[in-house]
């Protein structure tokens, strides 16, 4: 009887020390960091049952980034461990607030779980469109105004949003709701293939990095086959690009994304030497002295032909790229509703991007390739 006692005593000791340790947080060890190649913006370090995403750099000039923890459900956390968000995933339901966020859902077959966006005419995927016609996508306002309330109905286990500064009130308000709101800042890259890169931080959210990794690499290696084909070319034809708006043009930086493509598509940026961010804002004068008879004129804003481009500005007549007819428009390229196919599926498919614009200055390298994006001006 003793015995037996004893032995009762040490099972019922032993089960309250094994539900103890079960609760006791674990202690932090060190975590494998994916694989980022060109995107600056954010890391993404693994453990075994959670992740630390940091977006580096959310907007302009901000202060601080942000980290945010990906959490497995059930998962025995570190004490020590601090951020700022955390997300239970993977993640079963989630609002998205750019175009630019649909193509890596997609690729990574989880649009499914796309369940609300602010705006949506502006999507143009037909896969998505499909959804979004079948009521499975809500409508949420507009971007700086989303309509809470439908918000708070649809409950999504996460948004995620982008700030062009600290000051948006829309995602400030959905924070305070207690729906998790994290910052995407794939746009700030400035490397074409930096941008797409971002599909690894929207996979994370999905337990999908692995996945992720794979559709870039292949976007990776599309991407630096069609530069070596661009670099065999004999010639090397001037570009411009931007548009006017009032009375300023607006022309990419030479160290922006856009010179960067037409510099892999092996073209000679006329602007090339300049360096800022956003758009350099010139007179008409200055181009049209600098650049009147460049060969190409790439990305023309709204214009979607040459009567309205003319219509708009006799002025304009006086660059040989409008006499040879050697202006293209990412306008022309929409979807189902009017949304610029462009804007949407270009940061996530950059090799695509790169082929457009190898076929317009260098037609003989890519015949087998159509026009995706950049298309000539109408008459």
């Amino acid at each position: 009887m003793r015995f037996k006692f004893i032995l009762c005593i040490l099972i019922i000791f032993s089960s309250c020390r094994n539900e103890k340790d079960a609760q006791k947080p674990v202690e932090e060890t060190q975590g494998k960091a994916v694989e980022i190649t060109l995107a600056v913006g954010f890391t993404i370090k693994e453990f075994k049952n959670y992740s630390l995403v940091t977006v580096k750099t959310p907007w302009p000039d901000a202060d601080n980034g942000f980290t945010y923890l990906l959490s497995q459900k059930g998962a025995n956390l570190p004490k020590s461990i601090t951020y700022d968000q955390k997300v239970e995933i993977p993640v079963q339901e989630i609002v998205v607030t750019s175009t630019t966020h649909i193509p890596a859902l997609e690729a990574l077959g989880v649009e499914d779980k796309l369940t609300g966006f602010p705006g949506l005419d502006f999507i143009s995927s037909e896969k998505t469109r499909k959804r979004i016609n079948s009521g499975a996508v809500q409508e949420l306002g507009q971007n700086e105004n989303i309509n809470t309330e439908v918000l708070i109905d649809l409950s999504p286990d996460l948004v995620m949003g982008f700030a062009i500064n600290g000051q948006n009130r829309s995602l400030e308000n959905i924070k305070k709701t207690g729906i998790p709101v994290v910052f995407n800042a794939d746009w700030m890259e400035k490397n074409p293939l930096g941008k797409a890169e971002w599909i690894k931080f929207i996979g994370a959210f999905f337990n999908k990095t692995a996945a992720a990794s794979e559709v870039f690499r292949e976007i990776e290696k599309n991407y630096n086959e069609a530069k070596t084909i661009a670099a065999s070319a004999e010639k090397q034809p001037t570009v411009i690009g931007g548009s006017m708006y009032k009375d300023q043009w607006f022309m990419p930086y030479g160290n922006s994304w856009q010179a960067k493509f037409i510099a892999d598509a092996n073209a000679n940026y006329l602007y090339s030497e300049t360096e800022g961010n956003g758009s350099i804002a010139l007179s008409f004068e200055n181009v049209l002295e600098k650049a009147e008879d460049a060969d190409f004129w790439v990305s023309t804003g709204q214009f979607t032909s040459y009567h309205q481009l003319i219509n708009t500005s006799r002025h304009y007549q006086k660059f040989k790229a409008v006499q040879n007819k050697k202006v293209y428009s990412v306008s022309l390229s929409k979807g189902e509703t009017g949304g610029a196919i462009y804007f949407e599926l270009g940061p996530q498919r950059p090799d695509l991007v790169l082929k457009d614009l190898i076929g317009i200055f260098h037609p003989n390298l890519l015949t087998n390739h159509k026009q995706l994006f950049f298309k000539p001006l109408e008459q």
